[in-house]
Order: structure tokens, then C-alpha cells, then sequence
């Protein structure tokens, strides 16, 4: 969530959300997995009512 947040925008997409795939594998060094972990991440987000998947690839930031 932080790195969604640390977007500036509502409306953001999943190539923005992994220009912090280098950010993330240094964070967590042990997940040799970071892509599909982001994308599951962005998932949980959507379940739990945080961010809304507007299309393929984009997301929209609640307020």
C-alpha cells in the first residue's frame, strides 16, 4: 500500500506498481518471486476494499 500511496495519483497502473520491483527485492531479499507477489498484493488490496481494478493492468486508489 505504501508504494501505491507514494504514487501521488488515484488512478495508477501495474507497470507504475513495478518500477518498485528492485525497491521491493532489496525490502525482502529472501522472495525471488517480486512481480507475482505485486500483482497478488494488489489482489489482497482489492479485496479488502482499499483499491478498485478498473481495467486490465489499472487500478483506481479509494478514498
Amino acid at each position: 500500500m505504501k508504494c501505491v500511496e507514494s504514487l501521488g495519483k488515484r488512478d495508477f497502473t501495474l507497470e507504475e506498481v513495478y518500477a518498485f520491483e528492485r525497491h521491493l527485492g532489496d525490502l525482502y531479499p529472501g522472495n525471488q518471486n517480486v512481480k507475482p507477489k505485486i500483482r497478488q498484493q494488489l489482489q489482497y488490496l482489492r479485496d479488502r476494499g482499499f483499491i478498485d481494478f478498473i481495467s486490465r493492468g489499472n487500478y483506481r486508489l479509494r478514498t
